[in-house]
């Protein structure tokens, strides 16, 4: 008798392992199933304005960063679709990362700035892509026509010629204008024509001026400096400035 109730409890014990145990296993997978049902966040989903002050013209881009995608759709604040792009043949499954565009700049006189901000409205744009292995993708970035004023560039002038053989000091005079504008870093560039030499520097917002020691410079080249002045929106102005160097 004593035996057989042993036995009968040792069943009991097993059922309920068994149960609890499937419980367990219908949980994870329940917990498994949700975190494969939410959506992956892009890394990066910014979307800004470009101004060129010297040429007269303007451009949306884009920076877009996160895990490997086979589609991505980019809709504006009314939902309408203005890009979309889609990983075909070996690319499908192998997947894109990272992705920069820069669209048309056809000069103001041709497409005056209120047509631009017409064309691209204010307001948050929606990055939408499916993974890899299918999942979804989201992000989104709020476009405003907050327009930095261009950097007015002191040094070097215009067509100057310069020592290659002593630093190069750019000035520019601190971007304030329009009010209200904030501006977060300042980036210069100088790029040597006809070649693919250039240097970049980022710097702060309260830097009003960068040194580019000799070596960069080559003898009889020439060259252009650009000072970008970006603020907080992502929005960033251009003053292009070209000089060169004495041989």
């Amino acid at each position: 008798m004593t035996g057989r109730l042993v036995g009968t409890s040792a069943v009991l014990a097993l059922v309920a392992a068994t149960v609890g145990g499937a419980a367990a296993i219908g949980a994870g997978g329940r917990e498994g199933a949700a975190a494969q049902a939410r959506p992956i966040p892009f890394e990066a989903s910014d979307l800004f304005i470009e101004i060129n002050a010297t040429d007269g013209d303007a451009g949306l881009q884009m920076n877009l960063g996160g895990d490997e995608w086979r589609r991505l759709v980019l809709r504006d604040p009314s939902g309408r679709v203005i890009m979309e792009t889609t990983g075909e043949g070996r690319l499908r499954n192998y997947g894109l990362t990272d992705m920069f565009f820069e669209s048309n700049e056809p000069p103001f006189d041709e497409v005056p700035f209120r047509r631009f901000r017409a064309r691209f409205p204010e307001g948050r744009y929606t990055f939408r892509g499916t993974s890899v292995e299918g999942r979804r993708m989201v992000g989104s970035d709020r476009l405003t026509h907050d327009i930095p004023a261009r950097p007015n560039v002191l040094a070097p002038a215009e067509d100057a010629v310069v020592d290659p053989a002593a630093n190069l000091v750019v000035r520019w005079n601190a971007v304030t204008r329009p009010r209200g504008i904030r501006i977060v870093r300042y980036i210069v560039i100088v790029t040597e024509e006809d070649s693919e030499r250039e240097l970049s520097m980022e710097l702060g917002r309260g830097v009003t001026s960068a040194t580019i020691a000799p070596g960069f410079l080559a003898r009889g080249r020439e060259y252009a400096v650009e000072v970008l002045a970006r603020e907080r929106s992502g929005n960033q102005t251009i003053t292009e400035v070209p000089f060169r160097t004495s041989r």
